[in-house]
């Protein structure tokens, strides 16, 4: 039996998906071996996540783990630099592509991260392990004719994927012995198949579909309640192909650009609605317009006073959820009222109380003179009948008029038989 080499062959390999994670963190690898032909192109697909309200500031893949060394980015490395391409956005997908690769590159290789913030960096492991390996031909050393015999394509490591061989004899295809099973069957061989034989994977083929954005979505970290000097970070989530340009809007107002939208020491002016718009060379897409509701403390704005005669009081507050308000006189423990506006009957020093679920703020106090109206007093003599004396009273306080007929009797009892009151 003898082997023979078989020429190197451009190859695509994907990968299984294989998960290392932590608490907040983690990175999906491909398949943790693959086994891949010299000269060949390998795809390791990688995606990502890191911990909430956090921006990512260094991604690089890299290869070995010394201890206590800081990994090479690959990509600064002369012998990738021209071989390695990110095929991810860098964002959430971490995939890069290794192209023609030879035996030297047989090596565990790791994505690796950094965030803001100090000495937060992340290895993914356990890695990617990349074997890289020939193929050979293996066939019977002596051969009659008329035997059937059967050769076989193999490599020094399994394959990651299977893949339709092309077998060749002196360099010239065999088209009509196309299988995908590595193997070459030749029944009854004659003298005029003699030669030598090699194999080799056909071409990867790859349909590259190009579509608008799809998908389109906006998340908000941190998720639930957001208190005024929050950190808030806006995500675009966007499926499309080629990758989309993302925009922020808030209302109808550009805010920003990019898949992230980040806010610090959030305020009550950022309240309102927010939507992404992602845009391709084969459309565009909106996306859901999403609130930020943003809870801000309880600040008392002023108490102020209108009227003449009676005293209206009126508290203003700024706070989210809108606050309660009560009102109360300082030389009484419970209060005198509530809402908005107060309208006080006596004079004294009055004050408002705002209340929340985020805490409570008093006012300053106000004093309060309420003055007594100047009155008037009209008294008629109408008619005497008999007994009876009738007199027209006309009282007029401010702007009250008020009529009163009153009937004198002898015995001095008096009735009011007619109230007129007249603003």
């Amino acid at each position: 039996m003898s082997v023979r080499m078989a020429p190197p062959f451009p190859l695509i390999f994907l990968l299984v998906i294989h998960r290392v994670s932590s608490a907040k963190q983690s990175v999906s690898y491909s398949h943790s071996h693959i086994c891949a032909l010299e000269n060949s192109s390998v795809i390791m697909s990688c995606t990502y996540t890191y911990p909430p309200g956090h921006q990512i500031m260094n991604v690089f893949w890299t290869k070995g783990s010394a201890e206590n060394v800081e990994p090479p980015d690959l990509s600064e490395d002369p012998e990738y630099s021209q071989r390695l391409q990110y095929l991810g956005d860098k964002q959430k997908n971490c995939t890069i592509r290794l192209s023609h690769v030879t035996q030297k590159d047989s090596h565990m290789y790791y994505f690796r991260f950094t965030i803001n913030k100090p000495d937060k960096k992340w290895t993914g492991k356990p890695g990617v392990n990349l074997t890289v390996t020939d193929l050979q031909v293996e066939s019977p050393e002596r051969v009659t004719e008329g035997d059937s015999v059967r050769l076989t394509c193999k490599s020094s490591c399994a394959l990651t994927d299977r893949a339709t061989f092309i077998w060749y004899r002196n360099s010239q295809p065999l088209t009509e012995r196309r299988d995908r099973n590595n193997q070459l069957l030749l029944q009854s061989v004659r003298r005029e198949d003699a030669g030598r034989y090699s194999c080799k994977y056909s071409d990867a083929v790859t349909l590259n579909i190009m579509y608008p954005p799809k998908s389109i979505s906006v998340s908000i970290s941190p998720s639930g309640e957001i208190v005024e000097g929050d950190s808030v970070t806006l995500n675009c989530s966007s499926d499309s192909n080629p990758p989309a340009e993302i925009s922020w809007f808030k209302g109808g107002t550009f805010v920003g650009s990019g898949r992230i939208y980040s806010i610090s020491k959030i305020s009550s002016d950022d309240s309102g609605e927010y939507k992404c718009k992602s845009r391709n060379k084969h459309g565009e897409k909106d996306s859901d317009a999403v609130t930020l509701n943003i809870m801000c403390e309880l600040m008392m704005q002023s108490v102020s006073s209108n009227g003449l005669n009676s005293v209206t009081l009126i508290c203003s507050s700024d706070s989210n959820p809108s606050a309660e308000i009560s009102w109360f006189k300082e030389d009484q423990s419970s209060s005198v009222g509530s809402g908005q506006s107060f309208s006080a009957l006596q004079s004294g020093r009055f004050y408002c109380e705002a209340h929340n679920q985020h805490g409570s703020q008093r006012s300053d106090a106000v004093t309060v003179t309420v003055k007594g109206r100047a009155a008037h007093l009209l008294v008629l003599l109408l008619k005497k009948i008999n007994l009876f004396t009738f007199y027209l009273c006309v009282s007029v306080v401010g702007h009250l008029v008020t009529l009163y007929i009153y009937v004198v009797v002898i015995c001095g009892a008096a009735v009011i038989i007619v109230m007129l009151v007249i603003w």
